[in-house]
């Protein structure tokens, strides 16, 4: 028998709502999984990838990660993990210095045996090419495999990836999927096999109003009750408390009947957010968060949904002016690499200074990856972008744009940023073909003189390997 933890997309150095104790939130979440970990005694913690927000984590949630992985070694526990759209660099990944370190194992073709147990590993591929991968894993001896994967997999939300070719074309017959990248846990039976989403670790958008956990997954026989083989319980993690408050005015009442309806919720160090609908009168947005905070709020948000009719023509909102730019964006016949090209120029992640090389980056990596210059097509406004990691997220995954990721997210992890190679999405729950767009500045790994010298406290993978 074998039993580990499967987790993934904890998104370690999301400073969501640009708020450093969002930020923290998301290593602790990530912390209280190992603490899990250790306090159970599982086998082994397998993550599914996005590890990390961005390709270049700030030296704080590095050396915050590896202190969390040190207490599993301590504890004789290995980490497994393969690395997911948001994470990926061209050259080393940051899992390999972990690896490196004596910290992490990365899965890959060749079987890595826990217990009774094969587990194999899929980084995450741009769609643009997946067509050339041929699913060859070298054979094992074990009672049970697995193969650990980030990506959007059917029959989940956002899928654009056949998990059934993937299992049938491989040269290993798994038990278990272990996936990462959908923010949404959920649980499916394809071609015989158990292929599970265990979901985010933390709420990296307000789409994601169910609890977050994780999954402790149980290779026996025995073990669900017959001879399904594969046992898949859910198991939830306490997180910062979200206060969703919907309030429908009617005419004649405002703030005020606002303010009623957030006292009436325990706003302790929470996020909140208001939605406002209805026929009533004009409300301040600024104000209510105010007021909001001023009961114990943590972060607070006010969206008033209402929209003017101009003219009959053209609706205009003045809740969140992102809203217009991504409805006309939708209008548009962008191409995949303009979409890239916008989320960079828009994306308050990228420092103006460095808006002209995350450009060009992001271009190379489409020229690079995309041999039929396909990434450069237009692409008509009812047809299916790829970008990821989120529309609703793909968190609700990872690959539904970052816009997912939350109301003052970038552009696209509604789950994930840009496709490591330009391509692809939390996850919210991706890029390329997925919905999700990059919210990372630069290639740890290619990073210019400039960028080592600026002050914003990011560091190159190459200082470290």
């Amino acid at each position: 028998m074998t039993r580990v933890i499967h987790t993934g997309d904890t998104h370690v150095g999301y400073s969501q709502y640009h708020s450093p104790v969002r930020r923290q939130d998301f290593l602790d979440a990530f912390e209280a999984v190992v603490d899990d970990a250790v306090d159970d005694g599982v086998d082994a913690v397998v993550h599914a990838g996005d590890l990390f927000h961005d390709r270049r984590p700030e030296l704080g949630d590095l050396m915050g990660t590896i202190s969390v992985l040190r207490r599993l070694d301590d504890a004789g526990i290995p980490f497994l993990a393969v690395v997911g759209n948001h994470e990926s660099t061209r050259g080393g990944q940051w899992l390999d210095l972990f690896e490196r370190l004596g910290l992490a194992t990365r899965l890959g073709d060749e079987p890595v045996v826990v217990g009774d147990t094969a587990f194999y590993g899929l980084d995450h591929v741009p769609v643009s090419r997946r067509d050339d991968l041929d699913y060859a894993f070298a054979g094992h001896d074990a009672e049970y495999a697995a193969l650990v994967a980030h990506g959007l997999f059917e029959p989940f939300g956002y899928a654009d990836w056949d998990t059934e070719t993937v299992l049938t074309e491989s040269d290993v017959d798994f038990d278990a999927m272990l996936l990462g990248d959908n923010h949404t846990p959920d649980t499916a039976r394809v071609a015989d096999t158990w292929v599970t989403y265990p979901g985010s670790t933390e709420r990296a958008s307000a789409s994601e109003r169910e609890g977050r956990g994780y999954n402790v997954v149980v290779f026996d026989a025995d073990a669900a009750g017959g001879d399904d083989r594969v046992e898949i319980r859910r198991r939830a993690l306490d997180t910062r408390p979200f206060v969703f408050v919907s309030v429908e005015l009617r005419e004649g009442e405002g703030e005020s009947r606002v303010r009623e309806r957030v006292r009436e919720h325990d706003l302790a160090e929470a996020v909140v957010h208001v939605e406002v609908t209805g026929e009533g009168d004009p409300v301040t947005p600024a104000a209510v968060e105010e007021f909001a905070t001023d009961e114990g709020a943590l972060i607070a948000r006010v969206t008033d949904r209402r929209e003017v009719d101009a003219d009959g023509e053209v609706d205009v909102s003045f809740a969140d002016p992102e809203d217009a730019v991504r409805d006309r964006l939708d209008e548009m016949s962008l191409s995949t690499a303009a979409r890239d090209v916008e989320s960079a120029v828009r994306e308050d992640t990228v420092p103006d200074a460095n808006v002209r090389e995350t450009v060009k980056r992001r271009v190379e990596e489409r020229l690079d990856g995309d041999e039929d210059l396909g990434a450069f097509e237009a692409v008509e406004p009812d047809a299916e972008t790829g970008d990821d990691d989120g529309g609703e997220s793909a968190t609700e995954s990872d690959d539904a744009g970052d816009e997912e990721l939350d109301d003052d997210a970038p552009d696209g992890d509604e789950p994930d940023g840009d496709a490591p190679d330009g391509d692809e999405s939390n996850g919210e729950e991706p890029d390329d073909d997925e919905p999700e767009p990059d919210e990372s500045d630069a290639d740890p790994a290619e990073a210019t003189d400039a960028d080592a010298a600026s002050p914003d406290g990011q560091v190159s993978m190459e200082d470290y390997l």
